[in-house]
């Protein structure tokens, strides 16, 4: 394995003032805050009220699988975003393609809380829930993968992973403002009062958050980095072709730099970010999708628990995020991403343990260690790491599939899966068995990886 490498001159782009990175940092962290907080706000809804809103006519346990699926195909839409805007963010530019994706999530999320229900229009209802949950997925599919890009290639390079980590925080500031906005309401609200209107108001509410984040963007300068890519003219890069002819007529020092970013052999550093994303994925639909529903539905516990341990959890997350991200910088990441994997593993038996004795105060510190080691910890080294691992010609693109395939094969399957095995087994174990398999092909990816911190990220190919 290789040693921390020694930061290059280059790794310096066109610098921003500190104005701009605040600003880029603020968008960056509120986008993703509102991402988070749209699917929270629809997976706690799956979890406890749309099985007996959209799918009232079966079984509680059919209705759970059922409304975790409507949960799942939002991930399907993600993967074609993903591709879609991550291309057009490789082409044009971070900003442009940030501001479209956090309108069509605003709008679609804000639709949902005005939709009719089946008992007012039979199977249009979840048909349409499931329409508009492909529309929010597919502006999903790049806002994460972009708001990481746009803060790592603005931040100084010996804080990248601090600065990286505000995308981590928004999602943490999200999945908090949905369980804090869902506590509310479940300990407000009678449950005659929540299935009739009262799950409609945190949709209906994002709306006023959405038109914040597109002002707030629109006046965002474009990333340094992008700016500085050699392939990069007139704030649009240039085609392969292009490239080609450019190369054969131009310097060999300069023609080898543009030939770096299309000659090289791509594949090893995706899927090196694909088993870095698969722990922290598969993880997070467990603990903050799955583990709800399960806890509200199987355990004899008042329902405001699960959801009130996603918020205690999620403020206990606002140290653990930045502070894995110092970590980073200081010791590199691979260290790191090895010790919080290996972490969740010796957790996971234990933390279902607790959470399966039914006891409220376990329950809370079960759900509460899962959340921050596991999915937090995690994701605040995942938001530098795949960027660093990416060249800049392809990085907005490869980043946003890495992430959604790995949410595909993991967060969207997870949750089914995870369903219908305890259906079968009438345990909790098969989740706990997860959570170790889903930690361990994280820990073998970064095993395998390189150390990135302090990489140049003007540079156009991949790590590896």
């Amino acid at each position: 394995m290789q040693d921390s490498p020694t930061i290059p001159e280059t790794a310096h782009p066109a610098r921003r003032t500190t104005r701009d990175l605040t600003k880029a940092a603020v968008s960056g962290w509120l986008g993703t805050a509102m991402e988070f907080m749209d699917f929270q706000l629809y997976s706690l809804a799956a979890a406890i009220v749309f099985n007996k809103i959209f799918f009232p006519d079966v079984s509680p346990a059919i209705g759970l699988i059922a409304a975790m699926a409507t949960y799942g195909v939002g991930y399907v839409a993600r993967l074609a975003g993903a591709v879609y805007f991550g291309r057009m963010g490789d082409r044009i530019g971070r900003k442009r393609v940030l501001v479209i994706t956090i309108l069509l999530m605003g709008a679609s999320t804000t639709l949902i809380g005005a939709l009719p229900t089946y008992a007012a229009i039979g199977i249009l209802a979840p048909s349409l829930l499931v329409l508009l949950r492909l529309i929010q997925g597919f502006g999903a599919g790049a806002e994460i993968a972009g708001a990481t890009v746009l803060l790592a290639e603005y931040a100084p390079v010996r804080r990248r992973g601090l600065i990286a980590s505000l995308v981590s925080l928004g999602t943490n500031s999200g999945t908090l403002a949905a369980s804090g906005l869902w506590a509310v309401l479940i300990g407000v609200l009678s449950e005659d009062q929540l299935l009739s209107w009262g799950w409609r108001l945190p949709f209906l509410l994002s709306f006023a958050l959405m038109l914040f984040a597109v002002w707030l963007r629109r006046g965002l300068r474009e990333s340094p980095v992008f700016e500085k890519r050699p392939d990069v003219v007139d704030g649009v890069a240039m085609a392969r072709s292009e490239i080609e002819s450019t190369v054969a007529e131009a310097p060999e020092t300069e023609g080898g730099v543009l030939a770096a970013g299309i000659r090289q052999r791509k594949g090893r550093a995706f899927f090196l970010a694909l088993g870095l994303r698969l722990g922290q994925a598969g993880n997070s639909g467990l603990i903050q999708t799955f583990l709800v529903g399960y806890i509200a539905t199987n355990l004899a516990v008042g329902r405001s628990v699960p959801t009130d341990a996603i918020v205690y959890g999620s403020l206990l997350g606002f140290a653990t995020v930045p502070a894995v991200g110092l970590i980073g910088d200081r010791y590199g990441r691979r260290p790191v991403y090895l010790a919080l994997s290996l972490l969740t593993v010796v957790l996971a038996f234990p933390v279902m343990f607790l959470i399966a004795s039914g006891s409220p105060a376990a329950v809370m510190l079960g759900m509460v260690l899962g959340l921050n080691v596991g999915v937090l910890g995690l994701f605040s080294l995942e938001s530098v790491t795949m960027a660093e691992l990416f060249g800049s010609r392809t990085r907005f693109t490869q980043l946003a599939l890495a992430k959604e395939i790995g949410g595909i094969l993991t967060t969207a399957i997870g949750p089914v899966l995870a369903a219908s095995l305890t259906a079968v087994t009438g345990s909790w174990w098969p989740i706990a068995v997860m959570l170790v398999v889903y930690s361990l092909i994280t820990f073998v990816s970064a095993y395998l990886a390189p150390e990135t911190r302090g990489r140049d990220l003007v540079r156009l190919e991949d790590a590896v």
